[in-house]
């Protein structure tokens, strides 16, 4: 076993880095598969998520922070690539640095949240240059925004959208719209799933990022969980 490894990855702060990391892995994770989610950021925001977890109801996926490795985090992620099936990076607010550039190096796939205003889309140039930079040592590395707290029906989204389109980084096909569920299955340490009903339509963005994400990397699709 080998795991396959996604790196979430933005220059940005609040674009939904651990967001996108924490329902992925989780997602996986309920599914039946191994997963890890390596918390690169300093800041520790998917290590906290996992502990809020309750100890009747453990968040569906492993968590180990490892921002200390800094610019040898590939080292130490290729260590566990036998354990796993999925490794989920959960990378820092900064494209120049040696974390998320030592990600980057080692990953299959490379995941950017982005908010749909002009401003982010500005802020997130510098990652662009880091993927493409990154490609000339890891030449299979596959790249795609993820746009997070869409709102479809404004005209300055819809108009961003189209700005994304010309980007250099392809679009995912699933979004992840404005939703409170996502905020809170961060403060109980959960996913989305655990929400029942009321989260419906957030769960099927997040299995169709799963699908999407398992397509991207070549895998067939696993049977969901409930």
């Amino acid at each position: 076993m080998k795991a396959k490894i996604i790196a979430v990855v933005n220059q940005k702060g609040g674009a939904g880095k651990t967001t996108v990391a924490m329902q992925l892995a989780g997602a996986l994770g309920r599914r039946g598969h191994k997963v890890l989610v390596v918390d690169a950021d300093s800041q520790g925001t998917s290590t906290r998520w996992a502990a809020s977890a309750d100890d009747s109801k453990p968040f569906p996926a492993t968590v180990v922070g490892l921002s200390a490795a800094q610019g040898k985090l590939h080292r130490e992620v290729k260590k566990l690539m036998d354990d796993y099936q999925y490794i989920v990076i959960d990378g820092p607010p900064a494209s120049d640095s040696p974390v998320a550039q030592s990600a980057l190096m080692i990953a299959d796939l490379a995941l950017v949240p982005i908010i749909p205003s002009p401003l982010d889309m500005w802020a997130s140039i510098g990652i662009k240059k880091a993927i493409e930079d990154a490609t000339d040592i890891n030449e299979n590395l596959k790249s795609r925004l993820v746009v997070n707290q869409c709102q479809p029906n404004t005209l300055l989204v819809r108009d961003v959208l189209d700005l994304l389109a010309e980007f250099g980084i392809k679009m995912a096909r699933s979004q992840f719209h404005q939703r409170t569920v996502y905020r809170q299955s961060a403060v109980f340490g959960q996913t989305v799933h655990d929400f029942g009903a009321k989260a419906e339509p957030a769960i099927n963005e997040v299995e169709m990022l799963i699908d999407e994400v398992l397509e991207l990397l070549n895998v067939k699709k696993s049977r969901k969980q409930s």
